[in-house]
């Protein structure tokens, strides 16, 4: 039986007694629900896992052993622990493996014992996964499997001989098979598939806490690949070879316990052996843990923060030592080039390195230095693995003397005019806990995020995210994907401007108050610090202030409104300052979540960008006339139907007095397709369905005319969400005798216009003119279900009422989780409460929706009664959060923080 010091939770005495008289399965049961609840308790009373995880490896130790003597066994037999178990590390619900070990041709012998004593493991309970191998049968699958070889690595006897594991471990040893550099070599491929399979980020949304990067696997990794290197069996052992030095050594150690407290709370929690931290679990294990919601971060946050910046250290770490391995095992004593840059820095084999280890202490610029030779050398392939151990020795030289230095601020605007690979080289400063030190306020946003569908990155991810987008811009292949975007970017006097902007516009996440207005105090304070001439500082300070102004303009405002366009160019101002901004929203935008962009989204930019454009070269005190611009809007309608044969009269008779949007919104070219439609079908509704867009589609544009329909939004709204149609914008005009011009923008379930497809084109035509043909109609039951994700993320429903600048509309705000039928639903309360809906904007935030619909009362004027409005916005609530609470399964729902 394997020896281990008492556990003194454990009363072997009395297992053994209890054994005697009541015979096996109970008894061990027993005991086993026993141990969990014991661990449990202590888990929740916030005793170490490092503790817990080794005793209960020692429990299940001596659980085994006496397993083992309930069957006859003769000597030449073992039954070993290998994997996690083999390390003496069990959580919760990990599998227990298990290798009986045979030596050759003893296998018939032990049969019937190993078949019995298998059984009665799974009758106890026990997860185990099991092997049973004779030594030939481990040399030979191990030779065959890095795995199984890593796998034997990590054994130890539990029961029986132990001479039959030592000669195992000889025959697979490292001068039998799997040398050092074949075997980092397998390891190092195993781990860059595994990187790639989670995304190769630190950084998902709901990562796995055992094999993302990062995660406990990284730091695996290292101890297999050292431990074939260096023989050595403990962490503290790779200290007294010289690999790793103490604080590598004591930041191992204390990532790893954070992350088995992770892993541990997981298995906990969900009664399995789970590993992936998804929302749910977050949530409830930021709970368990401690951390509580504030005015500026929900609990949640400040938890996922502290995941983030541990695995990111950890996966920082893991890429310098196996680095450093690459260096001493398969590239010791085969120098091929060797290139001096300067009297600091020399390139060894495409990698910089620091001439000698005193250079940073000696020189702390060159703390900055080594990032822009590597960006001002784009054939250099990274930092040697010695160079990235001196720089993070050393980094603290960089303090207030050495950011006010003007040599390091000069170095810095150097780096951000290098020509190529800006980012890369931000990325490694971060990643080095260098860019954090030049730029404190940089370092608090690191691993800083929101819990949401939306920002799927943390702040500084994104942050670099925006900077790798504006650099992109002067590709070709970019250039087709943003032609406006990319034809201003080459365009600029000065693109550092916008990667310091960049660098700034989200910095003061997280300290509460308006992050803007903050980080533009932060970004005045560099500008100056560098030297930057007062316009520039300025400038930066606006585009800060201001960066996103222009995508809620676009977003949630009509931008074929005049005074919509002439009250946002007087915010901007002047040409330059609409060209960077419209560069640093794009960028922003698709660093904050690739899935946001599409044509409907290009559209609306572009839209703002050109008509501002227009604005500008006119002048701020030279407006448009909406009188005029309805009229002539009107006039050349005319024109294009006269020539298609259709006199003035007929057109003028079917517009009647339909609202003036109807003209301001449309062009006219649209305007004459959907008359001529209306007057091709005297009787029933007008479903006319046609792409939108200029140069390329943006969206497809679905007009609904009806002579008196009711309530066209609840059904339009209800059949287009059956055909999996998501409708982007909503503008909605009418007759004093009720005709409805209802225009609908929609997006196909892949966010793509559709108006190509006829097949599908005429199926929306048909089921839309059927449904509003249908006196008995009915709001149809809502068959797409809710995925997992917008489930776990249940917000309270929040609503905001106010009057829209002219002063003519009522405009409502609905912050929500995104469901199937959403807007159906919203269609019912209106017209429940006899509400007149003009427009709606419909922005789709990850999770969230954040829709704005301009509204009046039955007569069309703004409402102003205030129990009226509040009885309006307690239904929305009460009923949206109803559905909320049972997509969540009862769950509370989270009151949204104000960004």
């Amino acid at each position: 039986m394997v020896e281990a010091k008492p556990l003194l939770f454990f009363d072997e005495a009395r297992f053994r007694a209890d054994l005697a008289a009541r015979g096996a399965l109970p008894v061990f049961r027993d005991a086993l629900a026993a141990a969990n609840a014991h661990f449990d308790n202590r888990f929740l009373e916030g005793e170490r896992v490092d503790t817990l995880v080794v005793e209960r490896a020692a429990f299940v130790d001596r659980i085994l052993a006496y397993a083992w003597e309930l069957f006859p066994w003769d000597e030449d037999v073992a039954l070993l622990a290998v994997g996690g178990y083999g390390r003496c590390e069990l959580h919760p619900h990990s599998d227990i493996d298990l290798l009986i070990l045979l030596p050759d041709g003893g296998v018939e012998r032990h049969r019937a014992s190993i078949e019995r004593f298998l059984a009665f493991l799974w009758d106890i309970q026990l997860k185990i996964g099991q092997s049973v191998r004779t030594l030939d049968e481990c040399v030979e699958e191990a030779r065959a499997d890095v795995t199984v070889a890593t796998n034997l690595m990590e054994s130890r006897t539990l029961c029986g001989d132990p001479a039959l594991r030592r000669a195992m471990m000889e025959r697979t040893g490292p001068d039998r098979i799997w040398p050092p550099d074949e075997f980092f070599r397998a390891k190092r491929a195993e781990q860059q598939a595994r990187h790639r399979k989670h995304g190769d980020t630190e950084y998902s949304l709901e990562p796995n806490v055992k094999e993302s990067p990062g995660g406990l696997r990284d730091i695996q990794m290292i101890q297999w690949v050292a431990r074939r290197h260096f023989g050595v069996d403990s962490l503290e052992g790779l200290v007294e070879c010289g690999f790793l030095d103490a604080d590598e050594l004591h930041f191992l150690k204390t990532g790893r316990s954070f992350l088995w407290k992770v892993r541990y709370g997981l298995h906990y929690l969900a009664r399995r052996a789970e590993e992936r931290l998804t929302f749910d679990h977050q949530r409830r294990l930021a709970e368990l843990f401690g951390y509580r919601d504030s005015d500026e971060r929900l609990g949640v946050e400040q938890f996922m923060q502290q995941y983030y910046r541990v695995v990111t250290g950890l996966r920082e770490l893991n890429d310098v030592l196996l680095q450093y391995l690459d260096e001493v095992i398969l590239h010791r004593d085969r120098l091929h080039s060797l290139r001096p840059l300067n009297e600091r820095f020399q390139v060894r084999d495409g990698h910089i390195e620091a001439i000698h280890p005193r250079v940073f202490a000696d020189h702390p610029s060159a703390l900055l230095e080594i990032f822009v030779l590597l960006g001002e050398n784009p054939e250099i392939e990274g930092i040697r693995a010695t160079t990235i151990r001196e720089i993070q020795r050393w980094r603290h030289l960089i303090d207030d003397g050495f950011r006010n230095d003007p040599a390091n601020t000069a170095l810095f605007l150097r780096l951000l005019r290098c020509p190529g690979k800006l980012t890369p080289q931000l990325q490694r400063m971060a990643r080095y806990g260098v860019l954090g030190r030049y730029l404190p306020e940089f370092g608090r946003i690191t691993g800083q995020v929101q819990h949401d569908l939306f920002h799927i990155y943390p702040v500084d991810v994104h942050t670099l995210e925006v900077i790798r987008n504006l650099r992109r811009l002067d590709r070709p292949e970019m250039a087709e994907r943003y032609p406006l975007a990319s034809h201003i970017y080459k365009n600029l006097p000065k693109p550092e401007l916008l990667f310091i902007a960049g660098l700034y516009h989200d910095i003061a996440k997280g300290r509460g108050g308006d992050h803007s207005l903050l980080g533009a105090a932060d970004v005045e304070g560099f500008a100056r610090r560098h030297g930057l001439p007062e316009q520039e500082v300025e400038l930066l300070r606006w585009l800060v202030e201001h960066h996103l102004l222009m995508s809620q303009v676009a977003q949630r405002e009509d931008t074929s409104d005049p005074a919509v366009i002439q009250r946002f160019a007087r915010m901007v101002g002047d040409q330059l300052r609409l060209d960077y901004l419209y560069v640093l929203t794009v960028a922003d935008i698709t660093a904050t979540n690739p899935s946001l962009w599409n044509s409907w989204r290009d559209a609306l930019l572009r839209t703002l960008y050109e008509e501002t454009r227009q604005a500008l070269a006119r002048g701020l005190e030279n407006p448009v006339n909406r009188r005029e611009w309805v009229a002539a809007s009107r006039e050349e309608a005319l024109h294009l139907l006269a020539q298609r044969g259709i006199p003035a009269e007929r057109a003028q008779a079917v517009w009647a007095d339909v609202d003036e949007e109807f003209f301001l919104r449309e062009r006219p070219r649209v305007i004459a397709r959907c008359t001529e439609a209306i007057l091709q079908a005297p009787e029933g509704p007008v479903v006319y369905v046609e792409d939108a867009g200029l140069e390329f589609p943006s969206a497809t544009r679905v007009f609904v005319y009806t002579r008196g329909g009711r309530d066209v939004f609840l059904i339009a709204a209800a059949t287009l969400d059956q055909l999996n149609l998501n409708i982007q914008d909503a503008r909605l005009s009418r007759t004093s005798a009720g005709h409805t011009f209802d225009m609908f923008y929609v997006l196909d379930e892949e966010g793509r216009p559709f108006g190509q497809d006829r097949a599908r084109v005429e199926r929306v035509r048909q089921t839309l003119a059927a449904a509003l043909s249908d006196p008995h109609w009915q709001v149809p039951e809502v068959k797409r279900r809710t995925p997992r994700r917008l489930k776990q993320l249940a917000l309270k429903t929040a609503t905001y009422l106010y009057t829209e600048a002219s002063g003519g509309l009522t405009a409502l705000e609905v912050i929500t989780p995104d469901r199937p039928g959403l807007l159906a639903h919203l269609g019912r309360i209106f017209a429940r409460f006899g509400i007149r809906l003009h427009r709606a904007r419909i922005a789709t935030l990850g999770e969230r929706v954040e829709d704005v619909f301009y509204i009046t009362d039955a007569a069309g004027r703004p409402l102003s009664d205030p129990d009226f409005c509040r009885r309006l916005e307690t239904a929305i609530r009460e009923e949206l959060d109803q559905r909320n609470r049972e997509d969540a399964g009862g769950a509370p729902l989270v009151e949204p923080i104000s960004r």
